[in-house]
């Protein structure tokens, strides 16, 4: 999420944010996130980091949290490590693109995803709270999933589920328990609204963090060749 953190103040209407942030162009799993959350007894939203990867508040330790990054928004509702969450604890995760990697017949091309040219969005996130044996929290999330829509089916089965704006009250309300009418809203965004395009493989690697990682892999392409 390569937006300064004033920016993503503003377009969601937080209070301020304490944690420290840096714009990032590569967030991996197991990373911090920005997490967007209703207070639960005033009208306000707040922001703050959680680990990418939902640990539930009853597991015995945080080894699977690399495969609950994602949550299927059909499936959800029946899921132990979902299930709460869904009802209590959704969240919104600010985002302005999204990789996905298409299958070769040897290899993967990443390609970049934006909604509206570049614009910020919310994915539809679920959170919960996880106690260390140190007695120290974490706070942990993931991001739901549906089919895909025209565009992002030509690289992937799956997509991200992205909130409309006039969602994000609905969605974020403590109030609201209604999982029927809350799953709704989980369904494939507008393609009309989004653009794909493949970027530069270095986006594979963890350690690469850099605008270079979400540009055309023509232009990433040209600049790798040049400081060669």
């Amino acid at each position: 999420m390569s937006r300064r953190k004033q920016l993503v103040e503003e377009y969601f209407d937080c209070d301020p944010w304490d944690d420290d942030w840096s714009p990032r162009y590569n967030i991996a799993p197991t990373q911090p996130v920005p997490v967007i959350r209703q207070h639960p007894k005033q009208p306000v939203r707040q922001i703050s980091l959680m680990r990418w990867g939902l640990v539930p508040h009853w597991a015995q330790d945080a080894s699977g949290a690399a495969r609950t990054i994602n949550a299927r928004s059909e499936t959800a509702a029946a899921k132990p490590a979902f299930r709460d969450p869904l009802k209590f604890r959704r969240c919104l995760i600010p985002a302005d693109a999204f990789y996905e990697w298409k299958r070769a017949a040897t290899s993967k091309q990443p390609y970049c995803f934006e909604v509206n040219n570049g614009e910020l969005f919310g994915f539809a996130g679920l959170w919960d709270g996880w106690k260390e044996s140190s007695g120290n929290w974490i706070r942990t999330c993931s991001i739901l999933t549906t089919t895909p829509n025209a565009v992002t089916s030509t690289v992937h089965d799956r997509m991200p589920v992205i909130l409309d704006a006039d969602s994000y009250d609905l969605w974020l309300d403590p109030g609201m328990h209604n999982v029927t009418a809350i799953s709704e809203l989980l369904k494939p965004n507008d393609a009309r609204s989004m653009r794909c395009y493949p970027v530069s493989t270095r986006v594979n690697s963890v350690s690469n963090d850099d605008a270079e990682c979400s540009r055309p892999a023509e232009a990433a392409e040209a600049q790798d060749r040049l400081f060669s």
